[in-house]
């Protein structure tokens, strides 16, 4: 171990000087407050109403649109869901939606596993390797005394401790930017969670309350390991294909195909099994139907797991193989 640790330090300053971190960071502190103030638009011109007339009316909408013969029947099977789980939290006296710094973060980390956080991962992952082969610098690297599963391994950790940062700059972006217009409270409000979805209907039999700071790390640790699953696939891609810019676009397809997929693959069952259709893991702690009925939180783990599994395999595998010196 104490053998890697150079390897890592050099891997971790690699990354570091191409400066796409500093891009990540800067996409956030300029999309972050845009969002915040569409948001806080939002709550200005509905602050006539109180949070309860506005659950009533977003489950009257819901139930209006249940009887249009427009709305495919997945999508209706959404909305009896949202209804019953609005109504939820009216019985229980709870406003979903209270406007502070902790809500927001939770809705903006909600909204950003299947596609914004995947790409800032890409940023980072997608040239790891393919990157190093189009400027020559492998080849230097390779000359040295380490044996090649060394060099992957510490670029692998490197992309770990890359993504966890990613994730978590993001959370603490959300929360200080957007409490400048909500405030820094709502630590302590109650989110209920528990919510297990039968078909169109909720069984609420297991929901419990807890409070937001506990949501969000239960919340941030299911967005780590959905990141991973696609950093270490970009790892994959990034051994396997030569150039750098088909290494991100291959990726960048994958993701943006799969978000397009999750949404229209309800009648395919055999989706359930692709990566990008188990990304949004988020849903479950929500209770949102998952893509496909039938998919259940541990089924999308073991899935995604598998998915890294096999494409650390298949890097290793190739990277001590393959002539990289070509």
């Amino acid at each position: 171990m104490l053998n890697l640790l150079p390897l890592i330090q050099n891997e971790t300053l690699k990354v570091w000087k191409k400066k796409r971190f500093y891009v990540i960071v800067l996409i956030l502190v300029v999309l972050i407050p845009i969002f915040t103030y569409a948001q806080m638009k939002m709550a200005q011109s509905s602050e006539d109403k109180d949070w309860r007339s506005k659950l009533l009316q977003q489950i009257t909408d819901y139930q209006n649109a249940l009887s249009s013969d427009r709305i495919p029947e997945e999508w209706k099977t959404q909305r009896r869901v949202m209804v019953q789980q609005l109504q939820y939290y009216l019985d229980h006296d709870v406003n979903p939606n209270s406007p502070n710094a902790v809500t927001f973060t939770r809705g903006f980390l909600d909204n950003s596993i299947t596609l914004f956080i995947p790409l800032m991962v890409l940023a980072i992952a997608s040239d790891l390797v393919s990157g190093e082969r189009t400027t020559g610098t492998i080849k230097m690297l390779l000359t040295r005394p380490v044996r090649r599963w060394k060099v992957l391994l510490s670029k692998a950790v490197t992309l770990t401790l890359y993504v966890s940062l990613i994730i978590v700059t993001t959370a603490v972006l959300s929360y200080l930017l957007s409490g400048i217009f909500f405030g820094y409270h709502g630590w302590n409000q109650p989110v209920f969670t528990g919510f297990q979805v039968q078909g169109s209907a909720v069984d609420s039999s297991q929901v419990h309350a807890v409070p937001q700071w506990l949501y969000i790390l239960m919340q941030s640790g299911l967005i780590w390991f959905s990141a991973m699953t696609v950093a270490l696939l970009a790892l994959m891609v990034s051994v396997l294909v030569r150039s750098t810019a088909a290494s991100i676009v291959t990726m960048m397809a994958a993701i943006i195909a799969g978000t397009i997929l999750a949404n229209m693959a309800s009648s395919w069952h055999s989706a359930k099994y692709l990566f990008a259709v188990n990304l949004e893991l988020t849903n479950y702690l929500k209770g949102t139907p998952p893509p496909i009925e039938g998919m259940t939180l541990p089924f999308s783990l073991l899935i995604l797991a598998a998915w890294s599994a096999v494409s650390l395999i298949v890097s290793f595998v190739v990277f001590t193989k393959q002539d990289m010196m070509n």
